[in-house]
């Protein structure tokens, strides 16, 4: 019994000291995972820490180079005597005032304007300004904030001056990763159309928190017009997890506009890489609209749904669709006919040359090598057995591990991993390998995958071993492929027994890479643009007598239509001033052009019928004879029915009209009127309001619109109430009426029915107005925009 008792007691004490074990492993393991979450938080903080320095050492340079480059402009120069005059004790911070002001109301450029204005309006009251808050682009090389200013209040319509039209167009890269992060196509691409003379504006993924609206600049190459963008929004969204609420997209929007207005404005081209991008990169007018898929996003698996949404929504809207792979290019061609297949590639210059030092293996083993990316989309299992196959060489593996790659691969002695490398210090791990291997699992991901690392392989001319994706056939026998994990093995004793690469295989490997470069991209991307179709728009001018009118209608429409196909159809309506004679003369030597003589007076319907009949156009225009159209005015207004498919009929702003489409003019000439006019619409660009009415001086409509609600009334005889009635039949169809802000066309106003007589107008008013009434009930005056609240469009999109 003593015995029995004895072991007993040792049982228990065993298995106490098994629990007090277990309990000291799950407590070793805790402190484990919170090392582990500790380590992460201080990675996160260091890195936040680090951007915050790096952000504040190029705002220093910003700081004091930039008001040095104002102060050395001959233009600054030339304002001295105004300066004199201001002289004070406090003659330093007027002057360090004045640079403010400078270059808050628009920089470098006229500043001779700017500070005229300033001087004029300040000179007995001096007012305090905001912190120094802008760099021109021209000259920054640091990052600067731009902060909300209002450009146009305090000054003059006289100083302000619409930007120059340059030979290039902006590009705007609305990108999914920072600048700064991984480099990648969107640096790449966006690197090589500064260098091929654009100026390149990159807007990160990361937003600035905060609640004002503005933005950072940040000059990345002194060489290059490069900059990279990051707005000011609430709460700094990541673009990954969500679409961009109401009050993010107003903010974003009034972002960009304070950025066009710091830019100058002009011609530019949207690159989208997101959908999130979708709601405003559609808003700014843009030559061409392009989203950039690169990637297949349903198959990461952790999209959500809306955000898929918004992204088959830009796929639909894109002026051009560019997909990065074949699969991808079936996958876009579901949404979109303008489809153009455009490939990753390799900086092959970063790549072809080896460099003063590369990676050597201390043991002296054959290095199998692979970088990049070491996510859910790395084939471990096939990596083990690299390893395990080939237990001589060492498999050498670059790139930061999401996946827990490390953790599977502990056992294998010959697996080394680096952990994220610098894109410069690649090349000196590549020229260390003697086979590149591109181990993928086969999935969804993949197989829309175009990989760069291949294109950087071949510029170092190495061996390259690959799995069956559909896109290595591009490649041909430049790369061994493996449909299976045999096979990968045997491909990579294959190429090991290969070894040394002969001079000739090595030459064509570059020689390949060498044709791939990004700056090829960024040509075919140039040529896609410059080739896509542009939308057909037939444009009704109705003529009767007034034919000096005519001649600047027809002169502005040819010198301001740029970016549609334009087709111009005169219907001149018996005119009696020599109209018909010079428009015959006019419209011969015109291809694009249709004359249309009417023997006698059909009225204003009645004409514009004729034309419309006659017009070939998707979009159609009509457009009185006493109007001069301005720049842009067409291509906006197209844009407006592609972002807004219930758009039914739509006006631009003008100068004089009875509505709401009415705005205040400053101009006595119409070449002051352009100027103006710029001003005007610029800082509205995408916007427009629902009205009742528009005024059909100048109206647009789809071909849609007029084959559902068909021609004009001629009830009304020679005119009045025939845009209340069609409008009427577009708002019973469900569709809108809208005015759009960001075009203005010119009116002189009833240049033909003023010939009338106060007396027989008014009674063809009357007349006309009894049958509209007959017809929709009580006609509602219009009224304009002082008198009635503009309604935002979001209130019916």
């Amino acid at each position: 019994m003593s015995a029995q008792q004895t072991q007993l007691d040792a049982a228990r004490d065993q298995a106490k000291l098994v629990v007090a074990l277990q309990d000291a492993v799950d407590h070793e393991r805790e402190n484990g995972r919170q090392l582990e979450e500790e380590k992460a938080r201080v990675v996160a903080t260091a890195q936040q820490v680090e951007e915050r320095l790096h952000f504040l050492q190029y705002r220093e340079r910003a700081l004091t180079t930039e008001i040095q480059t104002l102060l050395a402009t001959r233009s600054w120069r030339l304002t001295a005597p105004l300066r004199v005059l201001r002289g004070s004790p406090n003659w330093m911070k007027n002057r360090l005032r004045d640079v403010n002001y400078a270059y808050v109301h628009g920089g470098v450029r006229h500043v001779v304007g700017r500070c005229a204005g300033y001087f004029f309006k300040h000179f007995k009251s001096p007012v305090r300004l905001p912190a120094f808050s802008g760099v021109p682009p021209t000259v920054s090389s640091g990052v600067a904030e731009i902060t909300p200013v209002s450009i146009a209040a305090d000054l003059p319509p006289q100083f302000h001056r619409p930007a120059a039209e340059r030979a290039l167009a902006d590009v705007f890269v609305f990108s999914i990763i920072d600048w700064h992060f991984r480099i990648q196509r969107p640096q790449h691409l966006a690197r090589e159309f500064a260098r091929a003379g654009h100026r390149v504006y990159f807007f990160s993924n990361h937003f600035v928190d905060a609640k004002e609206p503005g933005f950072s600049v940040e000059h990345l190459d002194p060489s290059l017009p490069l900059y990279q963008i990051k707005l000011k929004v609430s709460g700094a969204p990541a673009i990954y997890f969500s679409v961009p609420g109401q009050q993010a997209i107003e903010q974003i929007l009034e972002g960009l506009r304070l950025f066009r207005e710091w830019n100058g404005g002009g011609r530019s081209y949207a690159l989208v890489q997101h959908g999130y991008w979708m709601p405003v990169a559609t808003r700014l007018q843009a030559d061409c609209v392009t989203y950039d898929c690169m990637d297949h996003h349903e198959g990461f698996g952790n999209v959500p749904r809306e955000l898929l949404e918004m992204e088959e929504a830009m796929m639909k809207r894109a002026d051009l669709l560019v997909a990065t792979s074949s699969w991808l290019e079936g996958h876009a061609r579901r949404y979109n006919p303008r489809v153009e297949v455009i490939r990753n590639a390799g900086q092959y210059e970063d790549f072809c040359h080896p460099p003063g030092e590369c990676f050597a293996d201390p043991q002296g083993r054959r290095v199998i090598g692979y970088y990049g990316a070491i996510a859910e989309w790395f084939d471990v299992e096939l990596v083990a057995r690299v390893a395990e196959a080939f237990p001589d060489a060492l498999v050498l593996l670059v790139g930061a591990d999401t996946a827990g790659v490390g953790t599977k691969l502990r056992s294998f002695a010959n697996v080394e991993m680096t952990g994220e490398v610098p894109y410069a210090r690649l090349p000196y791990y590549l020229y260390g390998f003697d086979i590149c291997m591109l181990p993928f699992r086969v999935m969804p991901l993949t197989l829309a995958t175009n990989p760069v690392k291949v294109y950087e392989y071949l510029g170092a001319g190495r061996s390259v071993v690959s799995v069956d994706l559909p896109e290595m056939t591009q490649f041909g026998d430049l790369v061994r492929v493996a449909g299976t994990p045999e096979a990968f093995l045997e491909q990579i004793r294959s190429a090991i027994d290969a070894l040394p690469d002969s001079e000739e295989e090595t030459s064509r490997r570059k020689a390949f890479a060498a044709g791939q470069t990004w700056a090829h991209r960024v040509a075919s991307f140039r040529s896609a643009i410059e080739a896509l179709p542009r939308a057909k728009v037939s444009v009704i001018v109705l003529t009767y007598n007034n034919l000096a009118l005519t001649k600047d209608c027809l002169e502005s429409l040819e010198q301001h239509s740029n970016g549609v196909d334009l087709e111009i159809v005169v219907v001149d309506n018996a005119s009696t001033d020599g109209s018909g004679e010079y428009l015959a003369s006019w419209a011969a030597s015109r291809p694009a052009a249709k004359v249309i003589l009417n023997a006698e007076n059909l009225g204003f319907a009645g004409g514009n019928n004729a034309g419309l009949a006659a017009a070939t156009g998707d979009y159609l225009v009509i457009l009185n004879n006493d109007t001069v159209v301005t720049r842009d005015w067409a291509r906006r207004m197209v844009n407006h029915f592609r972002n807004h498919p219930r758009l039914g009929i739509l006006g631009p702003l003008t100068n004089n009209i009875g509505n709401e489409a009415k705005v205040q003019t400053h101009y006595t000439n119409l070449e002051s009127m352009h100027s103006e006019a710029a001003l005007l619409t610029g800082p509205n660009l995408g916007a427009l309001f629902e009205l009742d009415t528009v005024a059909f001086f100048c109206a647009m409509l789809p071909r849609s619109t007029y084959e559902l609600c068909g021609s004009l009334c001629e009830d009304y005889g020679r005119g009045f109430f025939e845009d209340d009635d069609y409008c009427r039949r577009v708002q019973a169809a469900g569709l809108v009426v809208a005015c759009a802000e960001d075009v203005f066309v010119h009116h002189h106003l009833s240049a033909s029915f003023n010939k009338l007589g106060e007396e027989r107008k008014r009674a063809l008013l009357e007349t006309n107005r009894g049958i509209y009434e007959a017809k929709w009930g009580p006609w509602r005056p219009h009224q304009y925009r002082s008198q009635r609240a503009r309604r935002n469009w979001r209130t019916f999109a």
